[in-house]
């Protein structure tokens, strides 16, 4: 049996929240807020009761075992706790109870700059880090070529870091982590904000990291697939606690699963939810091309999936995008938003609706599910995984009479023709 690299043992994190504060309480409460905070902070010197608090456990008795050389995926919905484990494992916060033995470095990219001095330069970045983990300025120097030319910001080597694009930092301090030769690698969902090609370099540099060097990567992702392809072993978190760990397939079928009996609270009392809040969506329902509710998807016929909404304290909001992303079985198949099907600029107030039109619903027979997203100038209002579920049954999508050629399953129908050309001969052209 391998060495196990990372032993975590009854590992809990509480975090404190103040319930003096309440969202609905208005300008009263502000005002008030500021004039009490003094007497406030004096209580905080002499002493309180802490009847005004009140823990809330990202993590409760947690217990992981990683064996040397493995990449293990760690998935789980928004607020399950992967976050703040990783954040734990890396040193950056203490656990509030429990004990974590690494016997190994550690480099971690947990969000966009982690571990960078903004003020200081790219070059001047890659030292400190490398000063960090341990290593010698001979031992980075060695692997400093090599770092510039896999992030591809040599340009911008002697620029401070507070200029860069989160792209470039991303570039910069992935090729950091990945190439100072930690033990353990700790890669958080940050990878999402690069390009496609420069994902595909990360992915590749994980796997000889795992396969060909020896180290442990740990990798958290709600991109299913790429936990697919590259992980073996898979862990399942949900509200602080493991709930599921081995194969990557099982794994992710239970979380699938787990996903199907959601869909079933309704969207204003589902407390799986991210963001700031400040819109909130509250139900979606499926509309023909009358207005009627549907209870079924028909390919190749006209669809409208009806976003409701709600703004907090009737605010209006500007700038706004509304997403859907429509998934079966860990892959993703429609991608429908605002801000790419049109260049106005949304603004929503108090409560309405907005209506995604598919003039031929693309998709074959099966269940689908259904992430919805809102932003407001930029900023995570609403996000909510597995909100609703779709039906679809086999439709004329053509117009030919044929629903679909057999054995085909689980495709994404699209509008063609074709043409035959006599006598032809261009198809090495």
């Amino acid at each position: 049996m391998s060495e196990s690299i990372i032993s975590v043992s009854n590992l809990s994190k509480a975090y404190f929240l103040d319930r003096r504060g309440n969202k609905s309480d208005g300008l009263r409460h502000l005002l008030e807020s500021s004039v009490r905070r003094p007497l406030g902070m004096l209580r905080g010197v002499f002493g309180d009761n802490g009847t005004n608090r009140s823990p809330f456990w990202a993590l409760k008795d947690l217990n992981l075992e990683v064996e040397r050389g493995g990449m293990v995926g760690i998935i789980g919905r928004n607020g399950a706790g992967k976050s703040t484990l990783l954040k734990l494992l890396s040193r950056i916060t203490d656990p509030t109870s429990g004990s974590i033995r690494l016997r190994g470095r550690v480099a971690s990219l947990l969000e966009v700059g982690t571990g960078f001095h903004p003020e200081l330069t790219g070059r001047e970045n890659i030292y400190l880090n490398g000063a960090i983990l341990g290593m010698s300025r001979k031992e980075i120097k060695s692997r400093f070529d090599e770092i510039v030319d896999f992030s591809e910001v040599e340009k911008f080597l002697d620029t401070p870091v507070k200029r860069y694009s989160s792209g470039m930092y991303v570039r910069l301090a992935f090729a950091v982590a990945a190439h100072l030769e930690p033990e353990i690698l700790i890669v958080d969902e940050v990878l999402a904000v690069g390009d496609a090609e420069f994902q595909k370099k990360c992915v590749g540099k994980m796997e000889d990291a795992s396969s060909r060097e020896g180290r442990t990567v740990l990798l958290v992702s709600h991109q299913l697939p790429l936990i697919q392809n590259l992980c073996n072993r898979c862990v399942l978190m949900d509200q602080g606690q493991i709930i599921a760990d081995g194969p990557t397939a099982e794994v992710i079928g239970t979380y699938m699963t787990r996903g199907a009996s959601l869909v079933k609270v309704p969207l204003q009392e589902r407390e799986d939810r991210t963001g700031k809040g400040q819109v909130k969506v509250i139900g979606i329902t499926m509309r023909d091309a009358d207005g009627t509710v549907m209870r079924e998807a028909i390919s190749g016929s006209e669809v409208r999936l009806c976003v409701d909404y709600s703004t907090r304290d009737e605010m209006t909001l500007e700038n706004c995008i509304f997403c859907l992303e429509i998934k079966k079985d860990a892959r993703s198949y429609i991608a429908l938003s605002t801000a790419l099907a049109d260049c106005r600029k949304l603004i929503v107030a108090s409560h309405g609706r907005i209506d995604f039109i598919i003039p031929k619903w693309p998709l074959m027979e099966g269940t689908y599910y259904l992430n919805t997203y809102v932003e407001s100038n930029g900023v995570m209002e609403d996000y909510i995984e597995d909100a609703v579920s779709i039906d679809v049954i086999d439709g004329d999508f053509h117009g030919s009479g044929k629903l679909r050629h057999e054995g085909w399953r689980d495709m994404v129908l699209v509008d063609h023709s074709w043409q035959q050309l006599e006598g032809e001969d261009n198809y090495l052209n």
